[in-house]
């Protein structure tokens, strides 16, 4: 992506493109601006956490309140929720996703007002709102709920193992189900517990007031770079959306744009061990 990462990619384009609404053909006004050129608006805005209004028209990309209209026209088709599954699914097949583990986690980034938001557990006289992650052994985000900031991280854990989509791209059923989950004292709970094993899910959670289970910080640390990487994009790392709706729409699309990085380190990979033995 370069210097410019909200450009658009070809390859990347062709996996969009398909999952785009159509345009209705006797719609009113003028003739509308070219998706591709409204997605590259929408990353920009994700990228740079310029206010919409403030879109830079000599880029391109059309107004801020275009792009803005259509990222929300695409949420309600399911665009993003479905581009990432899609690349969960070349992950899987090329064997680049970890299921032995899910690790999960919910820092509190600094956030601002609109919807699910709650007192802030650092600071009561503000309300904010965080992110509550689940991804797999080596980083790859499965799912990430948005909530108030003062729901206790224990009681989603269940939503955050029951969100994983379906990930095909290998023969049989699709995956849902990590092998193990990995939590902080915060994912205390045994009523949880007995749900995971349900699920046919290990448990390894350290329980409050004993000592941290030994090395469960080393396996969980992939969830921290994780996060770092989520609020790489400077749109999601301050909340200022007060939508709830929009602001999960740059959520998913974030995740897809992570997991398409690592689709295309595998692919090039892959590609140098081919070269590499002719």
């Amino acid at each position: 992506m370069g210097n410019r990462p909200w450009i658009v990619e070809d390859e990347l384009w062709e996996l969009i493109e398909p999952l785009l609404p159509p345009w209705p053909r006797k719609a009113p006004g003028p003739r509308p601006v070219d998706d591709r050129r409204c997605l590259q608006g929408i990353l920009y805005v994700l990228y740079n956490d310029v206010s919409w209004q403030l879109l830079p028209l000599e880029l391109g990309f059309g107004s801020g309140q275009t792009c803005w209209r259509r990222l929300g026209r695409w949420h309600e088709a399911g665009v993003f929720e479905t581009l990432h599954r899609i690349l969960l699914a070349e992950l899987h097949a090329a064997d680049a996703l970890d299921w032995t583990r899910a690790c999960v986690d919910a820092p509190h980034p600094r956030e601002k007002g609109g919807e699910a938001t709650g007192p802030s557990p650092v600071d009561r006289g503000k309300t904010g709102s965080k992110h509550h992650l689940i991804c797999d052994g080596k980083g790859t985000p499965f799912k990430v709920i948005t909530t108030a900031a003062n729901v206790n991280d224990v009681t989603h854990t269940l939503a955050l193992v029951d969100g994983i989509p379906p990930v095909a791209g290998k023969p049989g059923r699709p995956r849902r189900r990590p092998d193990a989950l990995l939590g902080d004292k915060g994912y205390d709970s045994n009523p949880n517990r007995r749900e995971l094993r349900k699920r046919r899910i290990l448990p390894v959670i350290s329980r409050k007031g004993a000592p941290n289970i030994k090395d469960l910080g080393k396996l969980r640390y992939v969830v921290e770079q994780t996060f770092s990487l989520l609020h790489h994009f400077k749109r999601l790392a301050v909340r200022w959306e007060r939508r709830l709706d929009l602001h999960d729409a740059l959520v998913s699309l974030a995740c897809g744009l992570i997991c398409w990085r690592r689709l295309k380190k595998v692919r090039s990979r892959s590609e140098g061990q081919r070269v590499g033995a002719e």
